[in-house]
């Protein structure tokens, strides 16, 4: 047994990716996603990928390729490959400056404006949206600050990614211990229930969030996204290139309402990618208003 386990571990350690396949992956991988890899990160490339090709009994990366294009089970492996190349490292109330920020300037004046005009709508889009920690999180700022009156409210939270298996978790709603690292105790203990070793999410907070598969690459199918006053993306745009961050943020920008918010990653800006939105400078956090 252990003879045969390192026969396959050394098939495995030997599989290398050329320049050139480096390059035709790559390039494959940009046309159908709009993620771009560096070529800094090849190495990394190269390991994340070889156990999927010796899962597939494959010699090398041109197989693999030729597998993508080709192969009568190729849309089945587009859903690996899209979990291979994105990273989905979140947690609940991830960056408590930005939500902080977000809650008691952005989030405040939009629901104060659709008093005063007699709507008690509001829409978001998490657009990225990973196993829902995000969107689940918006849910319960919202149920916080709206407290009973919420009832009275209609609000949509639609919450988007392109990996399969993270809108299959999101839509579960149950969560290990680590994807609570940022997230105030109190909050745990209000919006969840212990189940085993895991926590599941109230339904009070999961009957806002509408959960779809989606590509941001796909023009088509973000148009369907309903106009939203908010749309989050953090931490998104930095797997993309210059002219899919500009695709993707005037797609952002279509959406949105007028006078509607853009709200990024903290590492992420619209510098060099669209003059089209307002900066508003918050403690902790930068919005981006349509104007």
């Amino acid at each position: 047994m252990s003879l045969f386990s390192n026969s396959i571990s050394l098939r495995k350690d030997s599989i290398r990716i050329s320049d050139a396949e480096f390059v035709e992956l790559r390039d494959f991988i940009y046309d159908k996603t709009g993620i771009f890899v560096d070529e800094k990160r090849k190495y990394l490339f190269e390991s994340r990928f070889r156990r999927r090709l010796t899962e597939l009994s494959l010699s090398s990366f041109a197989d693999y390729i030729k597998f993508l294009k080709f192969d009568s089970s190729r849309r089945e492996e587009m859903v690996r490959l899209f979990e291979m190349v994105t990273t989905n490292e979140t947690s609940f109330f991830r960056d408590m400056k930005q939500l902080d920020a977000f809650r008691d300037h952005v989030l405040a004046d939009v629901l104060e404006e659709q008093r005063k005009s007699g709507r008690k709508e509001l829409s978001i889009w998490s657009a990225g949206c990973s196993s829902g920690e995000e969107p689940y999180t918006l849910s319960i700022i919202l149920h916080e600050m709206l407290g009973l009156d919420i009832s009275r409210w209609r609000i949509r939270i639609s919450a988007n990614d392109i990996s399969k298996a993270m809108i299959e978790k999101a839509r579960v709603g149950l969560y290990p211990e680590y994807a609570f690292k940022t997230t105030p105790d109190a909050m745990r203990k209000k919006y969840f229930k212990q189940d085993g070793d895991l926590w599941r999410i109230n339904d009070t907070v999961t009957k806002l969030v509408d959960f779809k598969l989606m590509n941001l690459n796909d023009s088509a199918t973000l148009k369907r996204i309903p106009r939203s006053h908010i749309v989050f993306c953090r931490n998104v745009i930095i797997y993309f290139d210059e002219a899919m961050k500009k695709k993707v943020v005037n797609s952002f920008y279509d959406n949105l309402v007028s006078g509607g918010f853009l709200m990024l990653g903290h590492s992420e800006s619209l510098h060099k990618v669209s003059k089209a939105f307002k900066p508003i400078f918050h403690p902790g956090a930068i919005a981006y208003r349509k104007e």
